[in-house]
């Protein structure tokens, strides 16, 4: 169900209501608005989520077939999690879509940061950002498609960062297609022949021209209902 998620906070360990009626013991919660772990075939929509102590959506520990969508994210520092740390294989057969969402005013980081796995970035509206934009670590492979990146009027421009890269090191596939980058932004392209996702027919689907992302996005976020009156 579409909300709006905010100001949560770090609480110790306790339990929730699982399946079947019993109660599942969960762990320190970091302050998440949305946490999701070893989870398959979920749909994020719809939500407004700001001002979180942790982050705003983690997604970790082995999960696939997520979609994050239409949703707006603000005033965080850091946004999107997707994996669960550096030495966490599984992650390696991640797969998310992050489509038609906005991210700010005033973001900083991770929209999102990929740790290995494959993550399909495309028709979102950058309103600004501190650090980064998109970054990955562990050699994700990130396709970024006809996004509207819109650069701050001060500090980085560049929309991408990337961890771990040395001499020895596989690079991280970055690739865009389609962009387009307002303000001074720029995006260091790793990957020229493109990172493709492993999408079985019903999964693919074709992003809109970047210039139509102002549009798309502008009900982004918590619907706003009304009651009607039926005669």
């Amino acid at each position: 169900m579409p909300t709006k998620i905010h100001h949560c906070k770090v609480v110790g360990p306790s339990s929730v209501r699982g399946p079947n009626g019993e109660m599942v013991p969960l762990g320190q919660m970091d302050g998440d608005a949305i946490r999701l772990v070893t989870a398959s075939k979920v749909w994020i929509d719809h939500n407004t989520l700001y001002s979180c102590q942790d982050g705003l959506l983690d997604v970790t520990h082995g999960f696939i077939d997520i979609t994050i969508s239409n949703n707006l994210f603000k005033d965080q520092d850091k946004v999107m999690l997707l994996g669960h740390d550096d030495g966490y294989l599984r992650d390696k057969n991640m797969r998310v879509i992050v489509v038609f969402n906005h991210f700010g005013p005033n973001c900083n980081q991770r929209m999102p940061k990929v740790r290995h796995g494959y993550a399909h970035v495309g028709n979102n509206l950058y309103q600004g950002w501190e650090q980064y934009a998109i970054g990955g670590s562990m050699n994700p492979s990130i396709k970024s498609e006809a996004n509207y990146f819109i650069a701050p009027k001060s500090g980085n421009k560049e929309v991408t960062w990337r961890n771990g890269i040395n001499e020895n090191s596989k690079p991280l596939m970055f690739y865009f297609v389609g962009d387009v980058f307002e303000n001074g932004a720029s995006f260091i392209q790793t990957d020229l022949g493109g990172a493709k996702p492993n999408y079985n027919d019903q999964q693919r689907f074709k992003v809109a021209d970047a210039k139509f992302v102002r549009s798309i996005t502008k009900s982004s976020g918590t619907l706003k209902c009304f009651r009607t009156i039926m005669c």
